[in-house]
């Protein structure tokens, strides 16, 4: 399930740092997640770390991944780091 930042987002900066797998980016007006780089937090927590520090909750699911999928970009990931 990538997670999705909506033009309601207000640029306060709080959820790039939380990003664990630096899926999170400042867009042209508005941050942006990297689908293929959003696991929701899955293999590093069991919330997505963005959507609980977001104050405008502007950050909804956009592509529905099961949680192997998820799974397992988090483990090709993991190979890409090392």
């Amino acid at each position: 399930m990538a997670l999705k930042i909506t033009e309601e987002c207000i640029n306060c900066d709080v959820c790039e740092p939380e990003c664990p797998n630096q899926a999170i980016s400042q867009g042209e007006f508005y941050y942006e997640i990297n689908p293929n780089r959003c696991t929701e937090c899955v293999g590093h927590f069991n919330e997505p770390q963005c959507q609980q520090v977001c104050p405008v909750e502007c950050i909804p699911v956009d592509i529905i991944e099961t949680k192997e999928q998820l799974l397992e970009k988090y483990h090709q990931l993991q190979k890409t780091k090392s």
